[in-house]
């Protein structure tokens, strides 16, 4: 499998994609099981196959050629070819809005055919095909994003930071609306807007992910990870994290992927 990724650090593309990612290949999976993980894709198939089935609980799709999947607080089940080739963009959750019209928070837990809510799609996943490698299609959709890009409002960027961030999952909400500059109330509709979540529900979402985080990259004990991701005891730890992966942290430390927050399962 050939895997790439790129992250954006000139303005403007920065203050609306989070980061470029392909991967390509014959998997050695053919199941993946992609816990929540808190961001917005767009992602374009490319893949000579038959059309590819994604689960959510009590939910099944048939993906399309570009598609758009909000904050899930659920897992994603994926059917993988034989061989795949996906391109994805991560958007930043506000720029959702602006760029397409419909908020973010409308996509969490389904998948969307990216061709029902911009008529340009179809155009897009052409010129995407058309080219030869990774770095092109890079420069192909940040072409086509600078036509779209929003006017940012200060709070705007720092709400989509805060979201992006692995960081900030000890706030109360009441610290949160000031650090934002928001009264509790407007910063709740923000929220679920973008998210589908209100802010107290966010700040746990936050704890969650911190603590993906950290079982990813560290090599911490998992008590350590409940105490550092700030829940209030193991058990709230564990309760929490399977209800969003239904899984426990224990059982995604002994199989996560390569990939955080991915589970490939079952060898060909």
């Amino acid at each position: 499998m050939n895997n790439n990724l790129y992250i954006p650090h000139a303005s403007p593309v920065k203050t609306v994609v989070d980061s470029f990612w392909q991967v390509e290949g014959s998997p050695r999976y053919n199941r993946e099981h992609i816990i929540p993980q808190g961001m917005v894709e767009i992602i374009f198939n490319f893949s000579d196959s038959p059309p590819i089935s994604a689960h959510l609980p009590g939910k099944k799709y048939c993906l399309g050629n570009c598609f758009i999947n909000g904050f899930n607080t659920v897992p994603v089940r994926l059917e993988l070819p034989k061989q795949q080739k996906f391109f994805g963009v991560r958007i930043q959750p506000l720029a959702v809005k602006k760029i397409f019209g419909v908020a973010s928070g409308e996509f969490t837990n389904i998948v969307v055919d990216l061709t029902l809510v911009d008529s340009g799609a179809n155009s897009l996943w052409h010129q995407l095909a058309e080219q030869p490698d990774f770095d092109n299609r890079v420069s192909v959709f940040s072409n086509w994003i600078q036509k779209k890009f929003p006017v940012w409002q200060p709070q705007d960027e720092m709400v989509n930071q805060f979201l992006s961030g692995v960081d900030q999952h000890d706030l109360s909400v009441k610290d949160l609306a000031y650090s934002l500059c928001y009264s509790p109330r407007h910063l709740s509709r923000k929220m679920f807007e973008a998210t589908g979540m209100n802010t107290e529900e966010i700040l746990l979402y936050k704890k969650y992910l911190h603590a993906v985080h950290l079982i990813h990259h560290t090599d911490l004990s998992l008590t350590n990870i409940a105490y550092q991701s700030n829940f209030s005891d193991q058990s709230h730890f564990i309760r929490s994290f399977k209800n969003y992966s239904q899984m426990t942290p224990g059982e995604y430390k002994k199989t996560k992927g390569f990939v955080k927050g991915h589970v490939f399962e079952n060898v060909r």
